[in-house]
């Protein structure tokens, strides 16, 4: 195809560790670390995994022009009928169960291999394509519709994603700071564009999961793509000049720039839900001693929407009993109810106000 571009295999011939990127990294690793040990804060895991996952799908399939509710989404979380829901909805749903699965590969042999990535993108898609067999899709100028790059051909995916994986997941092979690293190889995989489609989620995705597998994250609770998708013209354009001028420094910058941000929004976030967990525990506490427990707690906020046969499955309790608790707790202000496709639900006021605020506040980085 005119035009090909083959990635040079890793790592790339230049100065990586700039002073201009050294200086960054300080903020970046200092809020990451910051991020890290605020998630322990909260009692129970899933419930912070579950809230900021769905979070960052939502706004990983919003760079792709993918835009869904808070209501489809949350509603449609634990529905099984596909017939429901926006077809926004279900790709959102997707990516978390995508980034999800690629958690639990990685915890379970601190790696990623070439299959775990495979499944990833399978989930995303929904489709068992695999890796691309014809030329990939050329990236094209919006603006004059020239072409800026063409994918390399299939025949060399598979050395190249052999070349990837090798600098992933070792981290022997290139002592270089993990965080640049990430930002070389988040470039490095969407010049590859191994796939028909789901390149750019597939990736975010894997950014993710890298800083877990070195530690510098426990759980995928980074909310990077939201500063992707409010810089979304100069992260392309940024990607594009290092194809095109071997402009590095610029691009890690950028990324390092992202997590630095992302991590004290994150941070705040992390803070304001341990704090509504609280409040909402000791108001429950005081108010209904015969019905409050630590299970319901957690399902309220491992479900911002929840339902009563949620909480009837989760207190094993009666669909009636479950029920009269949601009603009081409605009464009270803590919930809000809502029907959605003729089911109602009862929503998480505290934590939905959290997450709106984190989406305004997001807007101004």
């Amino acid at each position: 195809m005119e035009n090909t571009m083959i990635p040079a295999p890793l790592p790339p011939l230049v100065e990586l560790e700039t002073k201009q990127i050294l200086k960054k990294l300080i903020d970046a690793k200092s809020n990451l670390s910051q991020l890290k040990g605020l998630s322990h804060s909260i009692p129970n895991q899933e419930v912070l995994v579950n809230t900021l996952v769905l979070q960052e799908a939502k706004d990983s399939s919003e760079i792709e022009n993918i835009i869904t509710t808070y209501d489809d989404m949350f509603a449609s979380r634990d529905s099984d009928d596909s017939q429901t829901f926006t077809i926004a909805a279900k790709e959102v749903r997707y990516y978390r169960e995508a980034l999800q699965t690629g958690y639990d590969a990685l915890k379970k042999r601190s790696l990623l291999s070439r299959s775990d990535i495979l499944v990833i993108q399978e989930t995303l898609q929904q489709n068992q394509a695999g890796f691309r067999k014809l030329p990939g899709t050329a990236l094209v100028n919006d603006r004059t519709k020239a072409v800026v790059y063409n994918p390399p051909d299939p025949q060399q995916i598979d050395t190249l994603m052999d070349n990837f994986l090798l600098y992933f997941n070792d981290s022997s092979v290139w002592e270089l700071d993990p965080l640049v690293k990430m930002a070389v190889l988040h470039y490095q995989f969407e010049s590859i564009h191994p796939f028909y489609d789901g390149n750019g989620r597939t990736g975010r995705i894997l950014n993710v999961l890298y800083l877990v597998k070195e530690g510098l994250l426990d759980f995928p609770i980074i909310y990077l793509s939201r500063f992707i998708n409010v810089n979304k013209g100069r992260y392309y354009a940024l990607l594009q000049a290092v194809r095109d001028e071997n402009k590095w420094e610029e691009w890690v910058l950028f990324i390092l720039e992202g997590v630095a941000r992302t991590s004290l929004t994150s941070c705040t976030m992390v803070s304001q839900i341990r704090d509504a967990m609280q409040s909402y525990k000791h108001e429950i506490r005081s108010k209904y001693p015969k019905f409050y427990s630590q299970d319901l707690i957690n399902n309220l906020f491992y479900h911002p929407y929840t339902k009563i046969n949620y909480v009837s499955k989760e207190l094993d309790t009666s669909y009636q009993t479950a029920r009269k608790y949601l009603e009081l707790l409605t009464e009270d202000g803590l919930l809000e109810k809502r029907t959605i496709w003729r089911s109602s639900y009862y929503i998480n006021k505290a934590l939905m106000t959290i997450l709106y605020n984190a989406e305004r506040d997001m807007l101004r980085l």
